[in-house]
């Protein structure tokens, strides 16, 4: 057989080749260390060895998780505890105040001054940051502080309801946050109260403000509790002469609870056990056209009937989407009987009026507010007595509701935030005059605020022992994660790392192997028939 001499040069050519590639690959190895270079010295170990890469790199960023984590939760701890400090400190002031017989105006003046001090500072550690900038107490809506306002104007918590998580592990996410909400918002009051706050539609420029109020009159309150009040800003002609004037109604029903009162900022304002004040300059409403539906003006007043009982017969009326229904229990000779029976206690007409701004006089229906008024649902005779199409649908069409002004809300609750509790007390201490009737209010002062203080303090605890909870789920998911990473590193290891001395001896072969090919190539090269001459 007969071999070409460029054959010769290929095959040593290869050899050299694939002894040089292994010798280097050889190097490659000792120099980083690892065994498993490409996935194709060993397709088994790198697919595990990805794997327990990856592991690794999550493992890392878990405890980052939970060092951002504990982080947070050291930072509310200590604003916890700064509050509580602080709510002691003013519980330790309302036991003082509690001794009423002895200390006088001035004394209480310098108390309440203290309280507003503590109360700038509960403000402020309720919105307290973390190393991130981060409000603490804001849910998710961390950005921004969380409680704004003041003793004059009320408090408000502009955060949300909600904890921030961060996940700690494969399955394991934990609390990083808790919200102000829960923890100095929603605390329990000792009795019925009010939340106060004027509403963001208001167009007073700077805005009018509501104090915080307190119940002035315990049993009052809670016979109108759980409703809720609305301070609406008329029109200035309402009252005579013309000015500032407000009307209460009940928020659901609309009922008027008070019209037409002058305003006077800053004075104190009392309805249904309630003292609060509004501040500033209120933009007031336009007037309301009244809508009216006359007697005879849809057809011929006829007298009498006698819808007396067992003959009485009842109607509908239909103001401002609330349907009730009036009855007519008794003889009819003119327009004054009618009015009467309209206006009557003893068949609940009265009161079915009243609570919708209707008022039935000599003329007919007429509602000040404007809102359209409907009859229906009678029959021939009402239709004969009224001179309205009873029978059928007898609808307004006058009347202009007008558009009300400013308002303010005075909300029931029986929830009290730690913030106002704080300011009813300095407000019960700065009203003090010596009175026995001062003393009797501010004595019934100490006892709600002591009360609310200890379920503030009640409400800080429970949280803190939730926060201990978390503490120590994140020091158990830390060592898990080390003993974790230690397996892990050990396996990687025995798949990745490399046996010097195996591969210290696989190179000196290689070596050998390339030379002993380079000697032969040499040799064989030299293979020719000259050389033989």
């Amino acid at each position: 057989m007969r071999i070409s001499s460029l054959q010769i040069f290929n095959i040593a050519n290869k050899s050299m080749s694939d002894a040089s590639r292994e010798m280097v690959h050889t190097q490659e190895q000792l120099s980083t260390g690892a065994r498993v270079l490409t996935p194709a010295d060993d397709p088994v170990a790198s697919t595990k060895i990805m794997q327990l890469t990856t592991d690794l790199a999550n493992i890392d960023q878990y405890r980052k998780n939970i060092d951002l984590a504990e982080n947070n939760l050291v930072a509310e701890e200590s604003a916890m505890t700064s509050v509580g400090n602080l709510l002691q400190r003013i519980q330790e002031l309302a036991v003082q105040a509690g001794n009423t017989a002895t200390l006088s105006e001035s004394e209480y003046d310098a108390l309440a001054a203290e309280v507003d001090t503590r109360l700038d500072e509960l403000l402020n550690l309720l919105n307290s940051q973390n190393a991130n900038g981060d409000y603490i107490f804001g849910g998710y809506k961390s950005g921004q502080e969380p409680f704004s306002g003041t003793a004059a104007s009320g408090f408000r918590y502009n955060g949300d309801e909600g904890q921030q998580y961060v996940k700690i592990a494969n399955n394991t996410t934990i609390a990083a946050s808790d919200s102000g909400k829960e923890l100095f918002v929603d605390v329990e009051s000792a009795e019925n109260t009010i939340h106060t706050y004027a509403s963001s539609a208001n167009k007073s420029v700077p805005g009018i403000a509501i104090s915080v109020g307190e119940v002035i009159d315990q049993e009052a309150f809670d016979e109108f509790y759980p409703r809720d009040m609305v301070v609406t800003f008329n029109s200035d002609n309402q009252i005579s002469p013309a000015g500032k004037n407000y009307t209460i109604t009940e928020r659901t029903t609309g009922r008027i609870v008070v019209a037409n009162q002058p305003f006077i900022g800053g004075n104190d304002i009392e309805v249904n056990g309630v003292r609060f004040r509004i501040t500033g300059h209120p933009v007031s409403g336009e007037a309301a056209l009244p809508s009216t539906r006359n007697f005879g003006s849809q057809g011929a007043v006829v007298y009498p009937y006698d819808f007396s009982p067992p003959a009485n017969e009842t109607f509908t009326i239909r103001v401002g989407g609330r349907t009730e229904t009036l009855t007519l229990d008794g003889l009819v000779t003119n327009a004054a009987d009618f009015v009467a029976l309209m206006n009557s206690t003893g068949n609940g007409n009265a009161q079915i009026l009243a609570e919708l701004g209707v008022t039935v006089d000599a003329t007919g229906f007429k509602v000040a507010s404007g809102a359209p008024i409907t009859l229906g649902g009678g029959s021939g005779n009402l239709n004969a007595v009224t001179g309205l199409t009873v029978d059928g649908s007898s609808t307004s069409a006058d009347g202009v509701p007008g558009k009300p002004g400013d308002r303010v809300f005075i909300d029931s609750s029986n929830k009290q935030d730690v913030l106002t509790t704080l300011a009813r007390f300095s407000e019960a201490m700065k009203h003090f005059d010596g009175s026995d009737e001062s003393r009797e209010s501010l004595d019934k002062m100490v006892g709600v605020t002591l009360d609310n203080l200890k379920n503030a303090q009640t409400s800080i605890l429970d949280v803190t022992a939730k926060l201990g909870a978390r503490y120590n789920t994140l020091e158990s998911t830390r060592d898990l994660h080390l003993d974790t990473e230690l397996v892990t590193r050990d396996v990687l290891g025995e798949l990745r790392d490399l046996d010097y001395a195996e591969a210290t001896t696989r190179l000196s072969a290689q070596s050998m192997i390339l030379q002993a090919a380079q000697s032969t190539f040499i040799r064989v090269s030299q293979l020719n028939l000259f050389s033989q001459l």
